[in-house]
Parts: C-alpha cells; sequence; structure tokens
C-alpha cells in the first residue's frame, strides 16, 4: 500500500526531452540515499525484462548494493565476495519467500523476482546483514543518492504517477505532468 507521505516542493516545466528529476529529503535519515523513484505506469508500453541478469553482492559482510531496484520478471544474480560462506533468503511473499541455501567465495545463486515487490534480503549466516531488492513495473526508475538527487530519462511527454519507495520511510506517491522535464521534490516521512 502506498501512503502519500510525501511533500512536493517543486514542480516545474522546461523544454528539455522526457526527464523527472529531483531530490528526495529522507527525514530525520543522515543520508537522502535509497530512495527508490519509480513511474508505475506508461499507457500503452509493456516492458520485457533483460536478458542479463542483476547482480547483487556480498562484500566484506555487507550486501551490495544497499538497495537494488529492477524491472519485474528480472531475475538477480547473489554473488558472495567473502572468503566465508554467506546465504541469501527474504520471508516476503511477493519474493516468494526463498532461501538460497549457503554457499562459498565465488559462487552466487539467482532468484528471479516475478512480482512487484520490495523485499528484504538477508543472510542467515550474518543476521546483521539486509539489503533490498525492489521489483517495480516499469523501466523508468532511479535510486536517489547520499544527497536525495535522482534522474528518470527517456519518458515520453504525458503525466504519470510517481512512486517514491524508501527502506525505512512511508512510501509516497504523486502525478507529474511530463512536458519535456519536469523537477520534483519530495520529503519522506516517518
Amino acid at each position: 500500500m502506498i501512503i502519500g507521505a510525501g511533500l512536493i516542493v517543486a514542480i516545474t516545466t522546461t523544454s528539455f526531452a522526457g526527464t523527472i528529476s529531483g531530490n528526495i529529503t529522507a527525514t530525520g535519515k543522515r543520508t537522502n540515499a535509497d530512495a527508490v523513484v519509480y513511474i508505475e505506469e506508461v499507457p500503452g508500453e509493456t516492458f520485457t525484462p533483460p536478458s542479463e541478469h542483476a547482480k547483487m553482492d556480498q562484500i566484506r559482510m555487507v550486501f551490495t548494493p544497499y538497495v537494488l531496484p529492477v524491472l519485474v520478471g528480472t531475475t538477480v544474480d547473489f554473488h558472495n565476495s567473502d572468503p566465508l560462506a554467506h546465504n541469501v533468503f527474504t520471508v516476503d511473499d511477493c519474493a516468494d519467500g526463498f532461501d538460497l541455501g549457503n554457499w562459498n567465495q565465488g559462487e552466487f545463486r539467482s532468484h528471479t523476482f516475478d512480482k512487484p515487490c520490495a523485499a528484504v534480503i538477508l543472510c542467515s549466516v550474518h543476521p546483521e546483514m539486509e539489503a533490498y531488492v525492489v521489483a517495480v513495473p516499469t523501466t523508468y526508475f532511479a535510486v536517489s543518492d547520499d544527497k536525495g538527487f535522482f534522474e528518470i530519462k527517456d519518458l515520453p511527454d504525458g503525466t504519470y504517477t510517481l512512486r517514491i519507495w524508501h527502506p525505512q520511510l512511508k512510501e509516497a506517491g504523486l502525478s507529474v505532468a511530463v512536458s519535456g522535464s519536469a523537477t520534483v521534490d519530495v520529503v519522506l516521512k516517518e
């Protein structure tokens, strides 16, 4: 369920082609990174999952990247680059509650995310390890950087529902009209 927690600070339109950019402010967090910003639907367009797999690695006992957005139907390869055994699992039903078992350095295992989902990714060997795979319905998505900046390019002109997901804050959704370019600044709250 998307809860409208965003405060629109600015929406402007310019004459450049098909770009939504802006800044996410993650209230109460030390960084504005890791918000997944995506277009919910593009009328008349269908999206085919890529044949190339996405990748999440385990390096120095940390999942990298911490947040990985993918198109629904994408297969993610979970690598182990550490010199010790790791595990990858999720309890989230939207990702089929998978457990890929344990494996050693240099190996990987895969899972396909067939439904829209924000799945927490965990390691049963190291319970402090946590990451997220966010499967979204279109290829129009981005992740905010440390300063909160994001950019979605090559979007046809039109009016869209823009969704913002964050691992620790309430989700937000808002309508954005794109005629060339649009700028959107959003404040996420707990």
